[in-house]
């Protein structure tokens, strides 16, 4: 284990203490009283712990694939268990993306949650814990009870400050990723039954053999996928976005799709090789799906939230996607989009948080014409609308364009087929823009999701809607930054995944060269169907 460490050299156990702050902070939440102070109080922990979270991107080492800021502590030395924390390029981002993630989650409810305020700080920071934890644990065993410790703070999340489906949202979220838990635990304990350790760089590197390659690279994919969610798994996130608080959308969007791809890159990849290029072809296959489908539904919705929805199943779709091309820029471009979508989709959400809260309808026809009355609210929407749909300049079109590029030097034919996603993404976004700028009436009628109200206002006639308070302002322009910052100057962002990712790509390459020779053929047959189609376009262009 050691050997693929670099121990914490800042003098006190940083990782440790973002693990510890939230959770500090929840029990003391407990003991207070009052909404003031406890919105206060969540606001001061989460800030805390955004800003102890700095370091690990001011001191991480650029040139190591090893994990840093490691701490390594004896818990159950029987079964060779130890409490071992460190993050690597992969994980220190998404690391960072939830520490900064969580205060905007409690100033979008602000005015939002008007009951239970106790309860719901002390879930936000339980949450954050929980999530932290599952990106920097370095054993299989913390990796499970943090993954499985973030379902029931999310739960309630929907359960108890949801919309009037929450019921029905909350048990599908939880039954179904609950469902994929189940073939991770079985796989986790198999893998310590075959080799004797749950620390994960080690069984990283372990060879194991192409049957159980198999076995294992399927348990975990089903429980990653439909965390992502992939297509066709993807039916609980609609119905848990639309019913979910601001908050809830905006941490299940940011940060809780994201660890499915993590997953992804942590377990599959590195673990079963063989297995990955075997079942590569199929998982291009779902992500191309993933991308229309997601899209395709997206263009006909008339509930903004659930537009957003299906709209990340399109934009995860480009993250698996850009993983399982299994090159460099594939998986950059996979990894970048993951902080991407983090950014601007809990953007969005925050946005439709905003506007419900004036006219308490989520409904596009119940929202248009808001151009004159909110001109710095359309502002904002317009940036994240346009960062959405990978426009030059905002952060998703530099991610966009590196899985592009990753699966056009590799299959043309996938490059050509995921193009119509990005015209899709352009369509529906442009769409919901100009409806909600401009437009006072959408055609679609009112309200086909059992309504959240119409407010005073339907029909999109309003007189009286205040534009951005200083509390809204500050949580969009912080995002703001990031849309440009990312989308004008990436390399910062990609330096630190660099090393990383060419590490994991090398175990990759690897790993593939014991695949059977029988099983080469799926991965040829992506290659003739290329040269087909590059000898239709010939021709049809001759």
């Amino acid at each position: 284990m050691e050997q693929y460490l670099i121990h914490n050299h800042l003098g006190y156990p940083i990782l440790s203490v973002l693990l510890c702050l939230p959770l500090a902070g929840a029990v003391v939440t407990l003991f207070l009283r009052g909404d003031t102070v406890l919105k206060t109080w969540g606001l001061l922990v989460t800030v805390a712990t955004a800003a102890a979270s700095l370091p690990l991107y001011s001191r991480f080492d650029l040139h190591t694939a090893k994990y840093q800021f490691a701490e390594v502590y004896q818990w159950f030395p029987f079964l060779k268990l130890e409490y071992a924390v460190g993050v690597d390029g992969i994980s220190v981002l998404l690391v960072l993306l939830t520490t900064f993630v969580m205060p905007l989650c409690i100033l979008c409810s602000w005015s939002y949650i008007q009951e239970r305020f106790k309860e719901f700080i002390f879930v936000i920071l339980v949450m954050e814990a929980s999530m932290i934890g599952v990106f920097i644990c370095l054993n299989t065993v913390l990796f499970y009870i943090f993954w499985e410790a973030m379902l029931i703070p999310m739960y309630l999340l929907i359960a108890v400050w949801g919309g009037p489906r929450k019921d029905y949202a909350s048990i599908k979220f939880f039954l179904y990723t609950l469902l994929g838990s189940v073939f991770l635990l079985v796989a986790i304990i198999s893998l310590y039954v075959k080799t004797g350790t749950f620390a994960i760089p080690e069984l990283m590197t372990h060879r194991f053999g192409y049957a159980y390659q198999m076995w294992l690279f399927l348990a975990c994919a089903l429980a990653f996928a439909i965390k992502i969610p992939m297509f066709p798994l993807h039916t609980w996130l609609p119905a848990a976005h639309v019913e979910a608080p601001t908050a809830g959308s905006v941490i299940l969007a940011s940060i809780l799709l994201k660890m499915g791809g993590y997953g992804f890159l942590r377990f599959c990849l590195p673990m079963a090789p063989a297995a990955t290029l075997t079942c590569m072809p199929y998982l291009l296959a779902l992500s191309i799906m993933s991308i229309i489908f997601g899209g395709y539904l997206a263009l006909g919705q008339s509930d903004i939230k659930k537009l957003i929805a299906y709209s990340s199943v399109g934009h995860m779709g480009f993250v698996t996607l850009g993983i399982f091309l299994l090159n460099v820029q594939g998986i950059k471009g996979a990894m970048l989009q993951m902080i991407n979508h983090g950014i601007t989709t809990g953007a969005l959400f925050i946005c439709i948080g905003i506007i419900y809260e004036r006219t308490h309808s989520r409904e596009i026809a119940d929202n248009s014409k808001l151009g004159m009355m909110m001109p710095i609210y359309v502002t904002f929407l317009g940036i994240f609308s346009l960062s959405s749909f990978a426009f030059p300049g905002t952060n998703s079109f530099v991610g966009e364009l590196l899985v592009l590029l990753g699966a056009f030097s590799k299959y043309k034919l996938v490059g050509f087929l995921a193009i119509p996603g990005a015209v899709l993404a352009a369509a529906y976004m442009l769409r919901l823009l100009q409806k909600m700028v401009w437009s006072d009436s959408d055609g679609h009628g009112h309200h086909h999701d059992g309504g959240h109200g119409h407010g005073d206002d339907a029909g999109g006639h309003h007189h009286d809607l205040k534009d951005l308070n200083l509390r809204e302002f500050v949580t969009l322009a912080f995002l703001t930054v990031f849309v440009f910052w990312i989308g004008l100057h990436p390399a910062p962002v990609l330096r630190i995944m660099d090393t990383s990712v060419g590490h994991l790509v090398e175990q990759l390459h690897h790993g593939m060269q014991h695949v059977p020779a029988e099983h080469h053929g799926h991965h040829a047959l992506l290659h003739q169907v290329g040269e087909w189609f590059a000898q239709v376009r010939i021709f049809f262009a001759s």
